[in-house]
C-alpha cells in the first residue's frame, strides 16, 4: 500500500488550521434523553430505561437554535437529535418542525426498536432528512450487542422501511448503516457487506469500540492485530463489487490518525472537529463537543448556568457566547502533546488523536490507533 501522499497531507493541515481559526459551527448534536429502551453492553453514555436527569423541554432546546441563527456565521446547521434513545420522545416532531422553520436540517440516531411504519412517515413529514441505524451483525450478533432478542429484527425493518423510501423518493431522506466492530463480529463483516448490499443500503459506517461508559466494563476493545484486520477490510470493501456489480460505500468513523490507511479507509483526512465545527447540547444543558466528548475538562459550560438542569430552570447562557469565547482547549490541542504523544513524529497530522480518547487534559489518550496499526 503506498503511503498518504505528504504533499496532500501537507495541505490539508493548512486548511484544518484555517477551519480551526475560523471555528464556524455548522453541526450540532442534541441529547434529547438518556432514557434507552435498549441496555447494550458498549453504550458510551450508560443509559437506561428511566434517568434521574429528566428529559430537556422542547422549548429550551428552541431557544438554543434561536441563539444559533440570530448570532451564527452560518445559516447551514444540522441538527443531530440522539440520546439515549430519542424515538422515546412523543414531541420529535414538534422539534423536527420548528427546527425547518428557523432554516436548518435535521436527522436522528435510531436504534430502531421504536420505529413503526406511521411513526417513520411522521418524522418524514416533519422535516427529517436523515436517519442512522446501528447494525451489529446477524441475529446473534446484534443481539449479544444490543442484550435484546427483538432488537435486530425491529433493525431490520426499519432499514427496509428507509430503502424503500428511497427508492420511491431518492434523496429526500440520507440514511446508513453504523456497525460497531468488536471480537465476536470482526468474523462475519464480509458476510454482513452482501447481506446489507442486498437488502439496498448504499452507506455503511464502522466504528470500533472505546472503552467509555458501560463499555469500559465489557473486554470488546480489539487487539492490534483485530484492528489491522478491521482496516483491511474497511479498503477491500471500498474497492468491493459483488457479483451483480453493486458495491456499498463504507467509511471508517473519524476516531483518530490511520497513518498509511488515511485516505483509503475513509473518505477524508483525519480531522477531529469536535469544538471546531461540531457543538452539542446534552440532555443536562451541558455544552461541549460531540456527546462522545464527556470528560470535566471538555465541558465548556450549561444553557442553564449550572450543571444539573431540571424543569424548573429557565436557559440563562447563550451557547453562541460560549462557542464564541471559549472551547478554547478544543481548538488548541498543544496540551495534548505530552506522554506518547510528545515525541511521535506524526503529532502535525494527528494533534492527540479524537477528543473523545481523553478523559481529562492531564492523562494521556486512552489508545493510538496509529501506532495500533505499525
Amino acid at each position: 500500500m503506498n503511503k498518504t501522499s505528504p504533499i496532500k497531507q501537507f495541505i490539508f493541515n493548512r486548511y484544518r488550521n484555517s477551519v480551526t481559526k475560523k471555528h464556524v459551527l455548522n453541526y450540532l448534536f442534541w441529547e434529547c434523553t438518556l432514557r434507552c429502551n435498549l441496555n447494550c453492553l458498549h453504550c458510551g453514555s450508560d443509559c437506561l430505561k428511566s434517568s434521574e436527569i429528566p428529559d430537556m423541554p422542547v422549548n429550551d432546546f428552541i431557544q438554543v437554535l434561536d441563539d444559533i441563527k440570530n448570532s451564527n456565521q452560518i445559516k447551514h446547521l444540522t441538527v443531530c437529535i440522539t440520546g439515549g434513545e430519542p424515538l422515546l420522545r412523543n414531541d420529535l416532531e414538534i422539534a423536527g418542525k420548528e427546527i425547518v422553520k428557523r432554516g436548518f436540517n435535521w436527522g436522528i440516531v435510531t436504534n430502531g426498536m421504536a420505529l413503526t411504519k406511521e411513526r417513520f412517515y411522521s418524522l418524514i413529514n416533519s422535516g427529517m432528512s436523515s436517519i442512522s441505524f446501528s447494525i451489529d451483525g446477524f441475529e446473534k450478533e446484534h443481539t449479544y450487542l444490543r442484550v435484546n432478542p427483538q432488537s435486530y429484527q425491529k433493525v431490520c425493518d426499519s432499514i427496509e422501511m428507509s430503502v424503500d423510501f428511497q427508492k420511491k423518493y431518492g434523496n429526500r431522506l440520507i440514511f446508513d448503516v453504523i456497525t460497531c466492530v468488536h471480537k465476536n463480529n470482526l468474523s462475519i463483516l464480509r458476510d454482513l457487506r452482501q447481506d446489507l448490499i442486498n437488502r439496498g443500503v448504499k452507506l455503511w459506517r464502522i466504528f470500533s469500540i472505546f472503552p467509555e461508559g458501560r463499555a469500559s466494563e465489557n473486554d470488546l476493545s480489539l487487539t492490534n492485530e483485530e484492528y489491522k484486520q478491521m482496516m483491511k477490510f474497511i479498503v477491500e470493501t471500498r474497492q468491493f463489487k459483488d457479483a451483480q456489480g453493486r458495491s456499498i460505500h463504507l467509511n471508517y468513523s473519524c476516531e483518530g490518525y490511520l497513518g498509511k490507511y488515511e485516505l483509503k479507509a475513509r473518505d477524508y483526512f483525519f480531522f477531529c472537529r469536535g469544538g471546531i465545527n461540531v457543538g452539542s447540547v446534552m440532555c443536562d444543558g451541558s455544552m461541549s463537543a460531540c456527546l462522545s466528548v464527556r470528560g470535566k475538562d471538555f465541558i465548556q459550560g450549561n444553557i442553564y448556568g449550572n450543571t444539573k438542569g431540571t424543569d424548573s430552570q429557565k436557559v440563562s447562557v447563550s451557547f453562541m457566547d460560549t462557542w464564541n469565547n471559549k472551547y478554547k482547549n478544543m481548538r488548541d490541542r498543544s496540551w495534548a502533546h505530552h506522554g506518547k504523544c510528545k515525541n511521535c513524529s506524526k503529532w502535525k497530522n494527528c494533534l492527540g488523536n479524537g477528543l473523545h480518547l481523553h478523559h481529562d487534559m492531564e492523562c494521556e489518550v486512552a489508545h493510538c490507533n496509529y501506532l495500533m496499526l505499525q
